[in-house]
This record gives structure tokens, C-alpha cells and sequence, in this order.
């Protein structure tokens, strides 16, 4: 056995531990943490905005290999490479524990961190399973088979024990600990990495002799070929990564209590790297056997039908999100299923894709094709970001985010988005304007759809010293909270049973408020979101639905429940409930209590925004993609008939045993 083969898997268990420990609770910590890493309380950030820079950091990190292979196989060889890159992505780790230090916005600690680990990442894609091939000759290369399966036992062991533990974490100690102990890891694997420098085999970069074969005639022939395919398969990885993304924020809403204990939405992915140990054996010794019997499972064939099966993977979160819009709860154990059978698709996608590329390209350019592979990876991703950067309207948010910056001085009159603002004139220069009851406010008045100020459609918000945002008051506010005293009627009336009572449906919410308008006029729409949350929109003074102009109240049932608060009476505070006392004190603790069921009767509150709407959501978000993955698995079919048309002339009529070299890649999940 090779040397220098510990220390690589080693390096791979501790690396992969690392990055999918940050990239697991990414998404939450976006959508739940992240405007609470400093002293002002800024607006969360909406689903679709966490989801658009979760999948463009993922696009970088399937980006960069390719900058990565071809650095390494052309000028500095992969230990190299290896090694310098470990070191941005450790500085990348460290910027995100220091998220809410002095020096940078948390934003622009996040995005210094995401870029590092990014170009850390990329850097060691490409090359570090073709690392693992070099260490072995013609005297040992019967080791190689075994080495690979320790290889993608300790990638699937890294990501299982860092999804279990990075949500529980964040739960309990918060960010910097949640995103410093991956860091941690990853400065372990650099370390054991260099350890191993003196027994590894050290090939060689090819030089500009690498450069002249990529951009052969054969090379770029080889590369579109395999780009015909790989661009419908970037459809599967706009789906499948969305496990990360779009179904983390689904678990948010359903019950996470199952198998005997209660789940954070993060740690449900475990299924993922767990149901992949255990259905690659089902598949290669019993499905891919039993199928053979009726006709050949040639790659080609099974990655077509893996696209029909995360069809319906996603289908079926589909139709879970359709219960939660209905004002359900359902089990969590249905995203079990849903990853059983999207499982499955990645098995047939992602790994068969790995081995068909390795088997249909020169010797010469193996690490150049992984690269292109991956790609397809970040174009998948690419287009997820593309969908949710689109699906956003812009609002009010674009100013509350920057009320650091909220002094007379500076912003009177100025645009800060699609707004133009001033701040109400301060007393003097050292006394801030006070409400009714003593509380020191800063008020800022933004032009409406009229972009003068003084007229109807202004906006006016309030923040306290620490520039949290107090209230927002439109001229529909009053309309707005008449049309919610029907709605929550209705919601009191519906059951004694405080848990039992229901927001209205759509349908019913309609009737409710059929005689109400707003001060234009026109009618007031409803939404029920999910069992403890509706929104009630008026079109604004533009008159048109989903427009920065729409004046918004999202109303939050808080229910009395002493059951839960019983359950939870001996469950310490979690780091985000801590966090919110000590930035809001009495309404803080008071916010928290509700959430733990101890209001001390069924209340619903309302928050009022301008703007900031999704045009896609909800169930209609899932059905959306289901579709664009049909569409896809459809048209994959007269592809695989072209590629086998455009293909050279191979030694055997079985496409899996096509290729110059027995060297397999290393399946990453």
C-alpha cells in the first residue's frame, strides 16, 4: 500500500467535514442569524434571497476546478496546488467564525469567507482524486479499487458526522462556534496533508504539452461531446442541491419531531450521505443486475432514467409544500421519502456520470474533464440563483439595511435603491426626536411612487438609537389593520381549542374581506402562508400587484399552548433566543416566550413592510422546478442518440469500458 495513503484520506474525512459542516447550515444561518451578528437588528432576509446566495457560492465552488485542474496539470503539479489552496480555504473558515467583528459588515464577512472556501474548494476538486491515482504503479495498482472505496467511505463519513453536529451548534452556541469548529477541521487536513509531503508521489505538471493536447482537435471534440450531455445534467444539480436550500426552509415549517426525537431542519440532509452508503450496494448487485436481464443499462440509460426519478423526487416535495400552504403540519418523515427516491436519482445521475466521463476521456485529460463535470455542477446552480435573484421584488428592506448610515447629514435627499429619502431633522446635533412615551427615535421619510416627498404615498420609518426598525407607517396601514380584525375573527371563532384554531383558507379569506378596500379603493388581497401566518397586500399607489410599491402586513399567530411550554419549561435557551433578548430586551424575551407556546393567550401579531413580495412561492416554487426537470429528462432521450452518433469508434460496444486508463474517479456525493 502506498504511503502517502493515509494522510489523504485523512486529509479528505477532515476537509469534507469542514465543508459540509459550513455548507449545512448555510441557508439558516442566512435566513435566521445573519441580521442578528451585530448590535443593530437588520431585516431578515426573505427565502428567495438566502436561496439566490446559497446556490452562487455553490456555482463557485464547482467553478473554480476548472481554473484548479488546469493550474495543476500545467504549471505546479497537484501537491502544490493542494497545499496553497488549503490555506485560503482555513482563512476562508476563520472569516466566517468572525462574522460580527470589528472591521466588516457580518455581510462582508460572510462573502470574504464564501469566496476563500470557494477557491479553496475548487482548487482541490479536481485534483485531489487524481492524487490519490498517482500514488500507485504496475506492482500495487490491485490496491487501487479498495484505496477509492476508503476514499468515498471517508468523504461520506466527514459530511455525515459534520450534518449531525454543525445545526446542533448553531442551536446552542451560535455562529462562531458552529462555523469555527469546521474551520478547525479543515486547518487539521491541511496539516495532515503537509505531513504526508515526503512519501507521496509527485508527478509532474505537463507543461504547455498539456495546454496543446486540451486544445487539440480531439481535446475540444471531446469536451463538446460530453457538454451536450452535461448541460441537461446541470438541470438535475439545479434540483438536487436545492436539498441545501429550498427543502432545509420547508422542514422550517413542518413537524420535526420523529423517530423519537426532535430534528433541527438542517440535520434532516444526513439522509443524504447515509442513504447513499447504504443503496450503492443495492444497486450494483441487485437493480442494475435485475434490469440487465430485460436490456442493457448502459451509462447513458441510467442517468435518463435517474432524471425521470428526481422528477419525482421533487414532485413529492411539491405536493408537501401544496399541505403546508393548506395550513397543515405535516411529518418530516415525508422529506424521508422525498430523499429516498431523489437518493436514488443521484446514484444513477451523479456517480454514473463520474465514471462515464473518466471512461470517455484521453488519458491526457482526465483531471481537464472532471473539471468540465463539475461545471455542470456550478451551471446548475447558476441557474437556481438566476430563478431566485428573478423571483424577487424589490422593498423597503434596500433602506432598512443600510440605517448604520441614516444621518442627516449624508442621506437627506438622497436614493438608497429605488428610493429617495431624507431624515426628519434631529433637534441638534447631539438630542434625538422623542415619541410619546420617551423612546428616542430617528425618523426617515422615503418618497413613494411619486418620488416627491410631502405627498400621500410617502413612507415613514422609525428606528430607536441602535437603528432598529420600529415601525413602518403607510397611508394603507389603517385599511390594512381593519381587514385583519376580519381575518382574525374568523381565526377566534373557529375552535375553542386554541390549537386547533385556523386561518382561513384563500378561498375563504377572500369572502371575508369581499367589502373592505384600500384608500385607493381597490381590493385588499389575501394569502394564507402557512398554519400560523397570512399576509394581506394592497397594490399601493401603482395599483399593480408584486411591485416595490405594495404596502404589506404579515400577520404571526402567537398560540397559548402550556403542553409545549410545559415540554420546553426545562429546555435552556438557545443561542438565537439568548441573542434576541440582549438586542431586544423586554420584546425579545417576550417574542421568545411566544415561540415556546408561553403567551398567555392565542394573540396574532402584524408586521407591517413596502415592497419585498416573491413572485414565485410556495408550492407553485416546488411545481415549478418539477417541471423545468421533466421538460430536461424529455429532451436528455434524442441526446443520448446524438452522442452515440457523434462518438468515436470505441474497442468495445459497452460505453462503460470505453477509455484509456483503469484509474476510476473517486464518486463525491
Amino acid at each position: 500500500m502506498p504511503a502517502g495513503i493515509p494522510y489523504i484520506i485523512g486529509n479528505e474525512a477532515a476537509e469534507r467535514f469542514s465543508y459540509y459542516g459550513m455548507r449545512t447550515i448555510l441557508t439558516v444561518f442566512m435566513f435566521r442569524y445573519l441580521h442578528l451578528m451585530s448590535s443593530t437588528i437588520m431585516p431578515a432576509m426573505s427565502k428567495a434571497e438566502a436561496q439566490e446566495h446559497y446556490h452562487t457560492f455553490s456555482s463557485w465552488v464547482y467553478f473554480f476546478p476548472i481554473f484548479g485542474a488546469i493550474i495543476s496539470d500545467a504549471f505546479t503539479g497537484k501537491y502544490r496546488i493542494i497545499m496553497w489552496v488549503s490555506v485560503l480555504y482555513c482563512i476562508g473558515h476563520l472569516a466566517l467564525a468572525l462574522m460580527g467583528g470589528p472591521g466588516l459588515t457580518p455581510e462582508q464577512w460572510l462573502w470574504l469567507g464564501l469566496f476563500l472556501i470557494a477557491l479553496g474548494s475548487g482548487g482541490i476538486k479536481p485534483c485531489v482524486s487524481a492524487h490519490v491515482g498517482d500514488q500507485f504503479g504496475e506492482r500495487n495498482k490491485h490496491y487501487m479499487e479498495q484505496v477509492y472505496q476508503w476514499f468515498y467511505f471517508s468523504i461520506n463519513f466527514g459530511s455525515t458526522l459534520s450534518t449531525i453536529l454543525t445545526p446542533w451548534l448553531l442551536e446552542w452556541y451560535g455562529p462562531h462556534i458552529a462555523f469555527g469548529v469546521p474551520g478547525v477541521l479543515m486547518a487539521i487536513a491541511t496539516l495532515m496533508f503537509w505531513m504526508g509531503r515526503n512519501v507521496f508521489i509527485h508527478v509532474p505538471p505537463a507543461g504547455s504539452v498539456f495546454l496543446k493536447e486540451v486544445f487539440s482537435a480531439k481535446g475540444i471534440s471531446t469536451i463538446l461531446r460530453l457538454g451536450l450531455v452535461y448541460m441537461v445534467i446541470a438541470v438535475f444539480w439545479a434540483l438536487f442541491d436545492q436539498t441545501s436550500s429550498a427543502w432545509v426552509l420547508q422542514a422550517e415549517d413542518m413537524n420535526l419531531h420523529w423517530l423519537g426525537m426532535d430534528w433541527l431542519p438542517s440535520q434532516i440532509q444526513v439522509l443524504n450521505p447515509i442513504l447513499v452508503m447504504a443503496m450503492i450496494p443495492l444497486f450494483q448487485f441487485a437493480i442494475y443486475p435485475s434490469v440487465d436481464k430485460v436490456f442493457k443499462m448502459t451509462p447513458l440509460r441510467k442517468i435518463s432514467i435517474g432524471l425521470f426519478i428526481i422528477t419525482v423526487g421533487f414532485g413529492l416535495s411539491a405536493v408537501v409544500q401544496q399541505w403546508i400552504d393548506a395550513g397543515q403540519r405535516p411529518s418530516i418523515a415525508w422529506q424521508f421519502f422525498a430523499y429516498v427516491i431523489i437518493t436514488a436519482a443521484e446514484i444513477m445521475v451523479s456517480i454514473t456520470g463520474l465514471e462515464f466521463s473518466y471512461a470517455e476521456s484521453p488519458k491526457s485529460m482526465k483531471s481537464v474533464i472532471m473539471a468540465v463535470w463539475l461545471f455542470s455542477v456550478s451551471l446548475g446552480n447558476i441557474v437556481t440563483a438566476g430563478v431566485n435573484h428573478a423571483i424577487q421584488v424589490h422593498g423597503i428592506n434596500d433602506v432598512v439595511k443600510v440605517a448604520k448610515e441614516l444621518d442627516d447629514a449624508q442621506i437627506s435627499n438622497q436614493t438608497v435603491g429605488e428610493w429617495v429619502i431624507q431624515s426628519q431633522p434631529l433637534v441638534d446635533a447631539n438630542e434625538w426626536s422623542k415619541q410619546d412615551d420617551g423612546t428616542a427615535v430617528l425618523e426617515v421619510i422615503i418618497a413613494g411612487h411619486d418620488g416627491k416627498h410631502g405627498t400621500d404615498d410617502d413612507i415613514r420609518l422609525t428606528f430607536n438609537r441602535f437603528r432598529n426598525l420600529l415601525d413602518v407607517e403607510t397611508a394603507e396601514n389603517e385599511q390594512l389593520s381593519a381587514t385583519k380584525e376580519a381575518i382574525d375573527a374568523f381565526f377566534f371563532e373557529s375552535n375553542e381549542d386554541d390549537k386547533l384554531k385556523e386561518i382561513p383558507s384563500d378561498e375563504e379569506g377572500a369572502k371575508l374581506i369581499a367589502g373592505i378596500k384600500d384608500t385607493a379603493g381597490r381590493d385588499i388581497h389575501y394569502h394564507r402562508i402557512t398554519r400560523d401566518r397570512y399576509r394581506l397586500v394592497s397594490d399601493g399607489p401603482d395599483g399593480t400587484s408584486l411591485t416595490p410599491d405594495d404596502v404589506v402586513l404579515t400577520a404571526t399567530v402567537e398560540r397559548a399552548d402550556p403542553e409545549e411550554a410545559e415540554r420546553l419549561k426545562s429546555k435552556p435557551y438557545s443561542w438565537r433566543e439568548k441573542r434576541l433578548i440582549e438586542l431586544r430586551g423586554d420584546e425579545g424575551e417576550r417574542q421568545v416566550k411566544a415561540e415556546r407556546g408561553e403567551a398567555p393567550e392565542t394573540a396574532i401579531g402584524a408586521d407591517f413592510t413596502v415592497g419585498g413580495l416573491s413572485t414565485l412561492e410556495g408550492a407553485g416554487y416546488f411545481w415549478f422546478w418539477t417541471a423545468c426537470m421533466l421538460v430536461a429528462a424529455v429532451v436528455f432521450i434524442p441526446i443520448t442518440f446524438i452522442y452515440g452518433l457523434l462518438a468515436p469508434a470505441k474497442k468495445s460496444d459497452d460505453e462503460s469500458d470505453a477509455g484509456e486508463s483503469n484509474e476510476p474517479p473517486a464518486a463525491e456525493n
